[in-house]
């Protein structure tokens, strides 16, 4: 015997909502690949930085300027910088929106995180560029 009766727990989405994947927070999974993409950059790109950073121990400063200012060894390290701190922006907004009630204070956290995060990321990129140009100089 098929049953033919609807749903028993009645949704209160709209047909709308469900077709485009809003979830009850009306964001799509947009935000949820992105912090998945992110993740999965990360993994190369820290082992890069750990590789780096290996070569660039108990070396003289000259020699590790002359590592950095390499060409594939600055954009990697800018492409690391740039991933993980979004990665960074992504995962802290979702620990504050998750856990952070009032409205107000939530909207305050999420302007300071990315604040935060951009602070951060302007520092090493300047860092990195610095860096990187000294040689030249």
């Amino acid at each position: 015997m098929v049953d033919n009766r609807p749903d028993i727990r009645p949704s209160i989405r709209t047909p709308r909502a469900r077709i485009s994947g809003l979830g009850p927070a009306h964001h799509g999974t947009r935000e949820w690949w992105m912090h998945r993409v992110t993740a999965v950059s990360n993994v190369p790109l820290v082992l890069a930085f750990v590789v780096i950073v290996a070569l660039m121990a108990g070396r003289p400063y000259p020699e590790a300027v002359a590592l950095v200012s390499h060409p594939l060894v600055a954009i990697l390290l800018i492409l690391g910088v740039l991933s993980v701190t979004n990665h960074m922006r992504m995962g802290l907004q979702i620990v504050i929106e998750d856990y952070v009630h009032d409205k107000g204070l939530r909207i305050a956290a999420v302007i300071a995180n990315n604040f935060y995060c951009v602070v951060v990321a302007v520092a090493c990129l300047y860092a990195i560029v610095r860096v990187s140009l000294r040689a030249f100089a």
